[in-house]
Parts: structure tokens; sequence; C-alpha cells
């Protein structure tokens, strides 16, 4: 294991690199909708568009996290931020709907590297600071949520091809700074300094073992990941079209919503969740993160007003930021330290599973039953992750720092 100050510097650097990554990311995905609503489409379609980036995610993810813990985690971030580059000059240039689903499918190849950066974490870092570390990582990213579709909105002024190029050259910079400033951190996981064994699995068989022994700490941390992401991402793919509905938010106005929403998980995962992990536990601070999580999801549905809108989103960064770095950290912890890129896969193949059925399922929700109707839904399924999270503190004590 590094020591902190090598252990730091790592974080930086990823977090640099995580930043630029997200900041294109953004730029394009909340113009996406009315993209593809000037080509025809519909909800239906707005969440099968969402969706192909998450098929395309969920088959890649477990190859990618096998990869990073054979070969190393730097050369399998390299080709992710390469795919995503090749993915922006598509969106820069598609004129048609079937262009917007290569685009997305090609990134969303390169985005099963999300878990070879949850691994990469998790190799530098002390199993007591992974929740921590992790917020900070998904701080960065949340600021390039909070400045990515705002760039976006404004870049879409100039011409419709400019945020897919802009979002393509930021790729080949953020590929230079990765090469130039990311090192290598495989062989400290090969290790097993965790102690645990590294009994070595296939990406098929570590699927199925989340299946078919669903009450083991690891599948039940990866069913509340994969369901509560789902669910999360599923309203964000028809947040436009809602807010569109009842707000009259346009292309040129979405992106403030989204700072919004980045700029608050910044504060909150930066700022506040390495005490709030410290006093409280990662498993019990999960459980407060799926609460906040559903009543934000739920809120939204009634919002009327900006007062209550601002309210209602304001307690999904806070859930998100509570629940996810916590649910992974806790995975990090039950898993050999041989298989973590592995498991970091299989996590994100079932949360890309779900980023594809919400999208979809919440279209149509959305077209044929009511506007408000997918959040409904959503917030019942996020509840419903609470029953997994039962005596998860045995498996994730909380430690007691001083």
């Amino acid at each position: 294991m590094d020591d902190g100050t090598s252990a730091f510097g790592k974080l930086a650097v990823l977090m640099v690199a995580a930043f630029i990554d997200m900041l294109g990311m953004l730029m394009i995905l909340p113009l996406l909708p009315f993209y593809a609503k000037s080509l025809g489409a519909g909800g239906f379609v707005v969440g099968l568009l969402v969706s192909s980036f998450s098929v395309a995610q969920l088959l890649s993810a477990p190859l990618w996290g096998r990869f990073s813990d054979r070969h190393g985690r730097r050369p399998a971030l390299m080709v992710g931020l390469g795919a995503s580059a090749v993915a922006y000059i598509v969106f820069a240039f598609a004129d048609s709907l079937w262009l917007l689903f290569l685009s997305r499918i090609v990134q969303g190849a390169g985005g099963g590297t999300v878990s070879v950066i949850q691994a990469y974490v998790a190799d530098a870092t002390r199993p007591e600071d992974r929740a921590k570390s992790l917020g900070w990582l998904s701080a960065a990213t949340n600021a390039g949520v909070a400045l990515g579709p705002v760039i976006g909105s404004w870049v879409q002024l100039w011409s419709k091809h400019t945020p897919g190029l802009v979002a393509a050259g930021l790729c080949v910079l953020n590929m230079a700074f990765a090469w130039k400033y990311l090192t290598e951190t495989r062989r400290i996981a090969a290790a097993g300094a965790d102690g645990i064994p590294p009994v070595r699995k296939g990406s098929r068989e570590a699927v199925f073992r989340v299946l078919s022994h669903p009450s083991e700490p690891a599948s039940r941390l990866i069913l509340i990941y994969a369901l509560a992401i789902g669910a999360f991402q599923g309203t964000t793919a028809i947040l436009a079209l809602f807010l569109a509905w009842r707000f009259g938010v346009t292309e040129n106005t979405i992106g403030y919503v989204f700072m919004y929403i980045g700029g608050l998980s910044v504060l909150v995962r930066a700022v506040f969740l390495g005490r709030v992990v410290d006093r409280f536990g990662e498993p019990r601070l999960s459980r407060v993160g799926i609460v906040l999580l559903a009543a934000g999801l739920l809120g939204l549905s009634f919002s009327r007003d900006y007062v209550t809108l601002a309210i209602a989103i304001g307690l999904l960064p806070l859930g998100t930021a509570f629940t996810f770095p916590c649910v992974t950290a806790m995975l990090s912890r039950v898993v050999s330290s041989a298989e973590r890129g592995l498991y970091m896969g299989v996590q994100q193949t079932f949360g890309g599973i779900t980023r594809v059925a919400f999208p979809i399922i919440l279209g149509i929700a959305f077209d044929a039953i009511s506007q408000p109707s997918p959040f409904w839904i959503s917030a019942a399924v996020v509840l419903i992750t609470l029953t997994m999270g039962r005596d998860l503190e045995k498996y994730a004590p909380r430690v007691v720092k001083g």
C-alpha cells in the first residue's frame, strides 16, 4: 500500500483526468434529448439512446476490469479515452438517429473503464479511506457535471457541430495528460496486501455468482448499486423532457439545471462526505443516502415552482454522494484485491443492465402513463434497496481514527 502522500498524488492526477473526461461527456449529454427530438424522437427513443450507451458499457465493463487486473489500469484507461474521442466526432456530425446511436455505443464501449478508475482508487488508498477518496474522485467528475452542460449550451450557439468537436479535443488533451502523469497501480493490487486470498474467477463466473448467491455481501452491494444507479440515471434521461413540459426548459437553459446539480455534488463530496463517513460509517451512511435519493426523486414529481424544484433537485446530489461512494468502497473491502478490477467491472455490468432498462421503462411511462410517473417508479425502486443493506456493518466496520 502506498503511503499517504503518494496515494494523494495518484488520486490528484486521476481527479484531473476524470474531471476533463466528465466535462466533455456533459457537454453532450444534456443536448442529446433535444437533438434526438429534432430528428423526430420521443421519450421512448430518447430512452433507447441513453440505454445504448449502457448496453455497450455493461458488455465491456467486466472485460476491461479483467484486462486491467492482468495488464494494468493505465492502458485500459487510455483506450477508453480514445473511444470517447471517436464517439464525440461521430456525434458532432450526426444528422440521423442511427449516427446518434452509433456515437453512444462507441462511447459506451470505452465507458466500461469506469470500473478500472474505481479499482485504481482502491489500489492506491487504504480501506478506511476509500469512500472518502471515491467521494473526492466523484467530486471532480461532478465539477465536470456542473461546468460541462453550461459550456455545451454556449458552444452549440456557434454551430451544431461545435459541442462534439470540443468534447473530442478535450479527450485528446486528457489522453496526453494521462500518458504523462498517470502511473500504474496494478502491482499493488496483485500483492494481496488486504489479506483476502486471490482466488481468480472469470467474468462470466463472477456475474453468475451475484445471481446464484444474492445474499452474499458482494452480491448485495452490487445489486444495491445497480438498482439505485439505474433508477437515478433513468430519470436523468427524461429529466430534460419533464422540465421542458412543466417549466419550459430548453436546450439553451438545461445546462444551468445540471450546473446546479453538479455544483452541489462537488460541495457535498469534496467537503462533507469524508467527515460524515468517519462519523457514521459506510453502511449507515449509504442507507441515509438511499432515503435522501428517493425523497428527491419523489419531490421532483410534485414540484410546481422553482423553489420546490430546487429543494427536490438538491436532495439528489446528497443521496447519490452518500450512497454510491460508500457502496463501492464496501465492495472493494469484501473482495480480493487481485480481483478488484473484475468485481468493479461486474458492478458496472449490473449497473449497466439497469441503466439500459430504466431509461426505456421510464421513457414509456413518460409517454404512456404520465409525465411525473417515472419519478414515482424510481423512488419506489430506490427504497426497495434498503432491504438489501442489512447487517453490512459486520463486513465493513467503521474505522475510528485518532
